[in-house]
C-alpha cells in the first residue's frame, strides 16, 4: 500500500493521506414500517444498508484512500444467517484488492458476545480486541490506531481511561463506541466526556454510537460520522462517513460524504383552509413532489406525512386515514416506483371548536363530554383508570413505550389523567361525528 496525497503541488509529504471514517452501519437491521409493503420501493428500503455500505466501500477505492476505519455497530446483532458476514466478507475483499487496509471495532450491538456466527476475514481487516485497548500501527504512514471493542452490549465503564497515549511523532487515531455522556437520546455507553478525549492527546478521535453527523472539536478533530443509511422517519436527512485528509500531521479536510440510497423526511401539510377531502388529497400529493426535488438529492424519498391545523375536516380526516393514505401513495408511485415511498400519515389535526364549547352541546355527545370532564375529578375514578391503563402501558416492549406517537397511549404511559381523559374525549367526538370519505 502506497501513502496517498491531496496535495496537487510538487512539494509532498510521504505521509500525508485520506481515510474513511464510519460507525453504526447495522447491516441488515430489521426495518420497520415495511410489514405488508411489497414492490421495489419496499425491497430498496429492505436492502439499503448493504447498498450504502457498498457505495462507500466503492468511494473509498475511487478517492484511493489509504485506510477504512469502522467505529462500531457494523452489525445490527446476532446474524440470522451467513449471508449477512459472506456479504461483509466480499466487501472487505473488494478494499484488499485496493491494497486499503481496514480497522473495525465492535459496538453495543454487534458486541463480542452478541454475535455467535464467525467468519475468516481477509488479511487486509484487523478487529480491534474486547479485553483491552489495542494498537494497531501503520508504519509507511506514522499512524496509529488505539481502540477497544465491546465485550458486551451494556458497556458502563470509561474505556477511553485505559487507552494508551500517544505514540510521539505519529498521528494517533483513536477509535471509540461512546454516547459521549448520552448524546441525542442515545443510551450512555462507554461514558466519557469530551475533556476526556481531548486530554489524551490525540490528533483524532473517530467515534460510533450517535447517529446523528457532529464534530465535536477541531484541532484534535472529535468527530461522530452519523450512520451511514437512515433506518426510519427518527433519522432523516443525509447520511454518510466521513473523508478525512491528513497532511503535516493534522488534519486539513474533513468532508462529510452522504452514500445513502434512501433518504427520510418527515413532511407537514396544512389543512386549516381546506374545505374538501380531495383538496387535502391534493396536498399530500405536493408534498411528496417537492420533497423529491428539495429533498431527496436524487435518492429514493422515504417520507411520513402529517396533516396538522384547526380544521372544519377534523372528524372527517380521521375517518378517512385509511383513504388518504392509500391516496398519497399512489401519489408516490405516480413518480415512479423507486421515487418515492410513504411510510404512514399521522394526523394533529384539531377541532374547530375547543374542548368546553364542545361539552356545552346539548346533545348526547356534548354529554358524553361532559360526562368525561367530571370523571376526570373523580379520585376514585382516576386511581382505577390509571391502575389498569398503568399496568397495560407497563406490559408494552419499551420501544413501543419510549417511541409512540399516539396521543393517547403517549398519556397512559406518563400516567397523566387529564390529558388521556382529553384526548380520549376528543378522539370518541370525532370518530361519532365524522364520515369517511
Amino acid at each position: 500500500m502506497n501513502p496517498r496525497s491531496v496535495c496537487l503541488g510538487t512539494d509532498i509529504s510521504v505521509t500525508d493521506f485520506r481515510f474513511i471514517h464510519t460507525a453504526d452501519i447495522h447491516l441488515d437491521s430489521p426495518l420497520r414500517g415495511l410489514a405488508g409493503q411489497e414492490g421495489k420501493a419496499a425491497e430498496r428500503i429492505r436492502t439499503a444498508a448493504r447498498a450504502a455500505f457498498d457505495a462507500l466501500v466503492g468511494q473509498a477505492i475511487d478517492d484511493e484512500v489509504s485506510f477504512f476505519v469502522i467505529a462500531g455497530d457494523l452489525y445490527d446483532g446476532d446474524w440470522r444467517d451467513y449471508q449477512t458476514g459472506l456479504f461483509f466478507v466480499s466487501q472487505m475483499g473488494r478494499l484488499a484488492k485496493a491494497g486499503i487496509p481496514a480497522f473495525v471495532l465492535h459496538g453495543n450491538h454487534d458486541a463480542e458476545s452478541k454475535i455467535t456466527r464467525r467468519l475468516t476475514l481477509p488479511d487486509n481487516v484487523q478487529v480491534f480486541g474486547a479485553r483491552k485497548p489495542q494498537t494497531f500501527r501503520l508504519d509507511e504512514l506514522d499512524v496509529a490506531l488505539h481502540g477497544q471493542s465491546f465485550a458486551q452490549r451494556d458497556v458502563t465503564e470509561n474505556l477511553s481511561l485505559a487507552y494508551p497515549e500517544p505514540i510521539p511523532g505519529l498521528f494517533n487515531v483513536g477509535v471509540l463506541h461512546t454516547a459521549l455522556g448520552g448524546m441525542g437520546g442515545h443510551a450512555n455507553y462507554a461514558p466519557c466526556s469530551l475533556a476526556d478525549l481531548l486530554g489524551k492527546g490525540y490528533e483524532y478521535w473517530a467515534l460510533g454510537h450517535v447517529h446523528q453527523h457532529a464534530v465535536l472539536n477541531e484541532r484534535p478533530h472529535v468527530v461522530f460520522p452519523g450512520n451511514l443509511q437512515g433506518r426510519h422517519i427518527r433519522e432523516p436527512g443525509p447520511k454518510g462517513a466521513c473523508l478525512v485528509s491528513v497532511a503535516g500531521g493534522e488534519v486539513v479536510d474533513l468532508a462529510h460524504v452522504p452514500v445513502d440510497v434512501v433518504r427520510w423526511a418527515h413532511l407537514t401539510v396544512s389543512a386549516t383552509d381546506c374545505n374538501r377531502l380531495q383538496e387535502i388529497a391534493d396536498r399530500l400529493r405536493d408534498a411528496i413532489e417537492n420533497a423529491v426535488t428539495l429533498q431527496a438529492d436524487g435518492r429514493m424519498l422515504a417520507c411520513r406525512l402529517e396533516i396538522q391545523g384547526r380544521s372544519e375536516l377534523h372528524s372527517q380526516i380521521l375517518a378517512s386515514t385509511e383513504h388518504l393514505l392509500a391516496e398519497a401513495r399512489a401519489a408516490a408511485l405516480s413518480l415512479g416506483e423507486e421515487t418515492a415511498w410513504v411510510e404512514k400519515i399521522r394526523v394533529s389535526t384539531e377541532p374547530p371548536e375547543d374542548a368546553t364549547r364542545l361539552a356545552a352541546r346539548e346533545d348526547a355527545l356534548g354529554e358524553l363530554l361532559s360526562s368525561l370532564s367530571l370523571a376526570a375529578r373523580e379520585e376514585d375514578f382516576l386511581e382505577t383508570l390509571l391502575g389498569e391503563i398503568g399496568e397495560f402501558a407497563r406490559r408494552l416492549p419499551a420501544e413501543i413505550r419510549t417511541e409512540t406517537e399516539d396521543a393517547i397511549l403517549k398519556a397512559a404511559v406518563a400516567g397523566d389523567s387529564e390529558a388521556l381523559i382529553r384526548t380520549v374525549g376528543l378522539e370518541l367526538m370525532s370518530r361519532l361525528t365524522g364520515k369517511a370519505s
